[in-house]
C-alpha cells in the first residue's frame, strides 16, 4: 500500500460512535511523544490529533505525536507533529524511541537499522540491557549545515553563522546557528538557570531572521566536556530535552573554541552522549523509555 493512500484512510478503531487510536507514550530524556505504529493503525488527520494528544489537561500530554510507517527506502519511517500541530522534519530523542518500539515490538530484529526522516535516511545503533529490550540508541546524525541557505535564514546564503549579533528586547546575543535538519539558533550564556528561556525563546523562534522559525538553545559552558542545556522547542516550547538541539550546540561548542568535540551535555531531562566525529557527522548516545500504552478516543 502507498504511504498516500495509508496516510488517508481514518483512523482504524471505533469505540461506539468515536473513534478512537491505539497509543504508546515513551520518552528520551525527558523530551516526551504519543507515539503510534502505523504498521497497525492509521492517523488521518495528524496535525489536529497532535494537538489533541498532546495536551496536558485534556490529552494524554505529551511534547507532541509521532508516527512509525512503513518505508520504501529504510526500516521504518518517522513522521513527527509538534504539539501545535505542526510538522518538524527530525527528532533526535524521538527517533531513539522509534528505534526502540521498533526493535521491541518486533517490528525490526536487528540492532543496526535505518529510519527515513525529514531530515534525510539515518543510521542508528540499538543496544540491549538486561532484560533483552532496548536501553539506549546510538544514533548518527549527519553532520551540522551551516550555512544561511541550509538552516536556513535570510541574508548572505554562503555565509555561516558563527557568534553573530542579534538584539532582542534589552539584550544583545551572540548566536550560532546550524540545521541537523532542522533550524537551531544557539546562545551562550552565564547562568542557564535562572536565564528567562520564556522570554527570549518565543521572539527568538518566530525572529524575521528564520523563514521557518527556529529551535533556540541556551547553553552554560561547564568544562571543555561538560555543559548544560535548555531548550526552546519550535512549535512546542521549553522542552525537557531536544536531540537535534544538542547536535547543533555541539557543533557550535566547538566552532567557538568552547569545549571539545567529544561531551556530555546536561539537559533538564537527562544527558547526551555527543560526539563530532572525524568523519565529520555528529553522532548522539542517549536512553529510550516506554512510559505506558492504552486507546484514546478521538
Amino acid at each position: 500500500m502507498c504511504i498516500i493512500c495509508y496516510l488517508a484512510r481514518p483512523i482504524l478503531t471505533k469505540e461506539g460512535n468515536s473513534l478512537a487510536m491505539k497509543f504508546t507514550k515513551m520518552q528520551g530524556a525527558g523530551n516526551d511523544y504519543v507515539y503510534v505504529n502505523c504498521f497497525e493503525e492509521t492517523v488521518g488527520n495528524p496535525q489536529q490529533t497532535a494537538i489533541q494528544v498532546s495536551n496536558r489537561n485534556f490529552g494524554i500530554g505529551s511534547d507532541g505525536l509521532i508516527l512509525i510507517m512503513p518505508s520504501e527506502v529504510a526500516d521504518v519511517r518517522m513522521r513527527m507533529f509538534n504539539s501545535d500541530g505542526s510538522e518538524s522534519e527530525m527528532c533526535g530523542n524521538g527517533i531513539r524511541c522509534v528505534a526502540k518500539y521498533a526493535f521491541d515490538h518486533g517490528i525490526v530484529t536487528k540492532t543496526e537499522i535505518t529510519a527515513e526522516t525529514g531530515a534525510g535516511i539515518l543510521t542508528l545503533q540499538l543496544v540491549t540491557g538486561a532484560d533483552g529490550k532496548i536501553a539506549k540508541v546510538r544514533v548518527n546524525m549527519g553532520p551540522p549545515r551551516l550555512t544561511r541557505a541550509e538552516i536556513p535564514m535570510t541574508g548572505d546564503s554562503s555565509a555561516k553563522v558563527i557568534a553573530e549579533e542579534l538584539t532582542v528586547l534589552d539584550k544583545t546575543f551572540k548566536i550560532t546557528c546550524a540545521s541537523m535538519g532542522n533550524p537551531h539558533c544557539v546562545i551562550f550564556v552565564d547562568d542557564v538557570e535562572n536565564f528567562p528561556v520564556t522570554t527570549y525563546g518565543p521572539l527568538i523562534e518566530n525572529n524575521p531572521l528564520f523563514p521557518r522559525r527556529t529551535n533556540v538553545e541556551f547553553i552554560q559552558i561547564i568544562s571543555r566536556t561538560e555543559i548544560r542545556q535548555r531548550t526552546w522547542e519550535r512549535g512546542a516550547g521549553e522542552t525537557l530535552a531536544c536531540g537535534t538541539g544538542s547536535s547543533a550546540v555541539t557543533a557550535a561548542c566547538v566552532l567557538n573554541g568552547l569545549t571539545e568535540k567529544k561531551i556530555l551535555n546536561h539537559l533538564s531531562g537527562g544527558d547526551l552522549e555527543m560526539e563530532w566525529a572525524e568523519d565529520g557527522n555528529i553522532y548522539m548516545t542517549g536512553p529510550a523509555v516506554e512510559v505506558f500504552s492504552g486507546e484514546i478516543s478521538l
